[in-house]
């Protein structure tokens, strides 16, 4: 295991991990569109046997096993504990629905899946192509891959604005990471992206725009406090400290007023790629 994979794995198990495990319901509906997007490009049927990478808290794990009923099989697997005891909780009476604490770029796998699926669970990888190409030993011949990604940071202003804001407040500098650096925005180009699939054995690649708005909150003081509290934002209020924290939720609450509608509510584009490929 890398470096960078283990600093991703002790985020999700610390204060990241539990913070997206308390707010569960409201990052699922956040982001639900994009994962009904995929769904749709999946296709699961009747039967199958599904593996949902960076499952999360069980949202597409869940709709999974609904898809493919009592005959199929859904294994859901992420590197975050504090989130798969919300997964486990939620999927008490789906028996078709089970959970693995995994690395899925080290770990091997069971066999057999006819699809790979995954919302936003891919990006985190520090060796990409050799994680699919691990990933892909799961998969049965002839299987399917589906899976949803950022486009590039500066076409998502629900990330952008915030952390801009918040970075001004906090005096701290821009940062100039590698765009490709395992983090939500590190398969924002599709080029590399088809590379990273075509290294690790995938065939007939295609990646289509999705597009949603991503409501932050029905106030502007609840957009600045949802917007500080997940995403790259919170990153920067990790960082700056507590005692800097009212600054920050007043840059930020500055910078959403302009863009809230009349009733008040702030919904910014959330703009992504579904990619769908097949297994050799």
């Amino acid at each position: 295991m890398t470096d960078r994979n283990a600093a991703q794995i002790a985020d999700w198990n610390g204060a990241v991990g539990q913070r997206w495990a308390a707010e569960q319901e409201t990052l699922d509906v956040l982001i639900r569109p994009f994962g009904e997007a995929v769904l749709a490009a999946a296709r699961p049927a009747p039967g199958e046997k599904v593996l949902d990478i960076g499952c999360g808290c069980g949202e597409t794990s869940l709709a999974l096993g609904r898809a493919v009923g009592p005959s199929g099989q859904v294994l859901g697997v992420d590197v975050s504990a504090p989130m798969l005891d919300v997964a486990r909780r939620r999927a008490a009476s789906s028996a078709n629905v089970t959970f693995a604490q995994a690395d899925a770029s080290q770990v091997r796998l069971p066999e057999g899946f006819s699809l790979l699926f995954s919302r936003f669970g891919v990006m985190f990888f520090d060796a990409p192509a050799d994680a699919f190409a691990r990933m892909g030993e799961a998969l049965a011949p002839g299987a399917r891959a589906a899976f949803v990604c950022w486009q590039p940071a500066a076409q998502n202003p629900w990330a952008t604005v915030p952390a801009k804001a918040a970075l001004a407040a906090a005096g701290l500098p821009a940062p100039q990471a590698d765009p490709h650096a395992p983090g939500p925005f590190a398969f924002a180009d599709t080029d590399y992206v088809t590379g990273i699939l075509e290294r690790a054995g995938f065939t007939h690649i295609v990646a289509r725009p999705v597009e949603a708005p991503m409501r932050l909150g029905n106030s502007v003081a609840e957009a600045a406090v949802s917007a500080l509290r997940v995403g790259p934002a919170s990153r920067i209020a990790r960082e700056a400290g507590p005692e800097v924290f009212p600054k920050l939720l007043d840059a930020v609450e500055a910078a959403l007023t302009p863009l809230a509608s009349p009733s008040g509510a702030v919904a910014l584009p959330g703009r992504t790629w579904v990619f769908t490929a097949n297994w050799h």
